[in-house]
């Protein structure tokens, strides 16, 4: 990442299937507690697969307002929430010109819930019934358009799509709009399609595990993996110059987004390498590093072994076999899709913090040939300068985020 202004993250909100709330997901990520469990939204019976990384404390009566209810899907009021939640964590925000904050989120699956409702008031009933807010509640935008018009931000605007790579580059357009002048962006990214509809559309893509075991089902890296469970949530961060922040008297910078970049992979069957070691590596010199000056990889780990096997591939030979820690924290949450990539960036911030890697939860048997180091087991305590956080879009996107703690 280029450029002389740096962007911080002062606030962060968190919505997972572990834990809602930055210090509670933290824990449970530590403590190898999952969030993946047997869906319980609707009867699962006659389904190939049962097992989601399912919010089930999430009680919207209590953060989203009664006039707000009825025009939203679950996805957008988990990301009205953490953004709340990352805004209160900021703190201090009043002060700085509406027309100089702005909204980016990313989302890949839209309004599933809400649109599944609607579709089927107008199959059953007629289009009398279907509720008017269905024209956006579905959209890919409406999260940062909601975002931005409960909190009057009146600045620079836009949404997302890249699957599960869509929250970094987020955070990536982020750092862009502040860089061009913007002093602050809420960013980050949330999706949920946990109704029978999203549900059996994210089984149609074919790399969810049928495994019925919780603890096995979502392997990433080990011999047995078999496919990812899907889930819901995701993260989203205050973003600011450094200069903003100074100047506001921010209560803490927690880290500094230090380098990005986005590639995208050559078509199936050319015989040329994936984007994703090239994404590394632009990231990695974007911040003024090199490889050896980062401390763990948290990786895409999508527990689909053919990509497994090539995002083992570009870690060990970027980094060297081994020479790196790497972590998955996604196994006790399922795959986000865009709110994977900026939880992932939450929990490397917090490493840093804490000086400590959670580990993969539940993979066991990391083939030799992956030549990794993956965290297992229990946490590990070290000194992390720099993590590099990995994730990937399904048909070719690739994107990389360095996040760094913060030194003047």
């Amino acid at each position: 990442m280029t450029g002389s202004v740096r962007t911080v993250i002062t606030g962060m909100g968190v919505v997972a299937p572990n834990g809602i709330g930055t210090e509670r997901y933290w824990q449970a990520a530590r403590d190898g507690r999952s969030g993946i469990r047997e869906l319980s939204r609707f009867d699962t019976s006659g389904y190939p697969y049962r097992l989601a990384g399912q919010i089930v404390d999430f009680v919207a009566e209590e953060h989203i307002g009664r006039r707000l209810l009825p025009q939203t899907d679950v996805s957008t009021r988990l990301a009205l929430a953490a953004a709340d939640w990352a805004i209160a964590d900021a703190s201090g925000l009043d002060g700085l010109a509406s027309d100089r904050m702005g909204v980016v989120t990313a989302n890949a699956l839209g309004g599933f819930e809400f649109t599944h409702r609607e579709f089927r008031k107008l199959w059953r009933q007629g289009s009398p019934y279907v509720s008017v807010y269905e024209s956006f509640a579905w959209f890919y935008a409406v999260n940062s358009g909601q975002i931005s018009i409960r909190n009057g931000l009146r600045g620079s605007s836009a949404a997302l799509v890249a699957e599960q790579a869509g929250g970094l580059d987020a955070l990536g357009h982020a750092c862009r709009t502040i860089r061009g002048g913007t002093d602050l962006m809420i960013t980050g990214g949330v999706d949920s399609a946990l109704d029978p509809w999203g549900f059996l559309s994210q089984f149609a893509g074919g790399r969810v595990s049928v495994e019925p075991d919780p603890a096995r089902a979502y392997l990433p890296f080990d011999a047995a993996a078999s496919g990812y469970v899907p889930g819901e949530g995701g993260a989203m961060l205050v973003v600011e110059s450094a200069a903003s922040a100074h100047a506001r008297g921010a209560a803490q910078i927690h880290a500094e987004i230090a380098g990005y970049a986005a590639t995208f992979d050559p078509p199936p069957g050319s015989g040329r390498p994936s984007g994703l070691r090239r994404a590394a590596e632009q990231a990695i010199a974007g911040a003024g590093l090199v490889p050896g000056d980062i401390g763990v990889v948290f990786a895409d780990a999508s527990g689909v072994p053919e990509l497994d096997r090539d995002e083992a591939a570009t870690i060990s030979a970027l980094f060297g076999p081994g020479a790196v820690p790497v972590t998955a924290p996604k196994a006790l949450t399922g795959r986000l899709y865009a709110g994977g990539g900026p939880l992932d960036v939450v929990t490397a911030v917090l490493s840093l913090r804490d000086g400590v890697i959670p580990p993969t939860a539940h993979t066991t048997a990391v083939p030799e040939s992956y030549q990794i180091d993956l965290v297992l087991g229990a946490p590990r305590e070290l000194p992390l300068p720099a993590a590099l956080v990995l994730a990937r879009g399904r048909h070719g996107f690739n994107a990389a985020v360095v996040v760094r703690a913060w030194s003047q």
